[in-house]
């Protein structure tokens, strides 16, 4: 498979994004963790984990020309959100969502690594190929 790097990132992408909105998906319906939640937390990682599933994955997988962007804007939008519970939330923030934010953010870390890899790949590739038609 010539994009394997891409589709691990889309895998991964896909997987870390299921998991916001199962973690969302529970606290908005209701379950209680056991912990203090904010209130905005759980719908954003609901909302988060929806776009990256539904679209950001996608573009990943389909080696879109927008799966950058849409990658960057999810890793920023994380480490945003982290900004936002380590200042803001500091003294009322569970342990529990600090773990789960740096796991998406650690993800997200690979995952442009991957698409990096392969781009990198690509266009050697690509010069190679150019080089063999002169």
């Amino acid at each position: 498979m010539k994009s394997i790097l891409t589709k691990i990132a889309a895998i991964l992408a896909f997987i870390i994004g299921a998991m916001a909105v199962f973690a969302g998906a529970q606290v908005l319906l209701g379950n209680d963790p056991g912990y203090y939640v904010i209130n905005w937390v759980p719908v954003y990682n609901y909302t988060a984990g929806i776009l990256t599933v539904f679209i950001t994955a996608i573009l990943i997988w389909r080696g879109s020309k927008l799966a950058w962007l849409a990658a960057i804007a999810t890793f920023s939008l994380h480490t945003l959100v982290m900004i936002l519970l380590q200042t803001v939330h500091r003294d009322v923030v569970a342990v529990d969502s600090i773990r789960a934010m740096t796991i998406r953010m650690i993800a997200w870390a690979i995952i442009l690594v991957l698409m990096f890899a392969q781009s990198q790949k690509d266009k050697k590739a690509l010069r190679l190929t150019t080089v063999a038609k002169s």
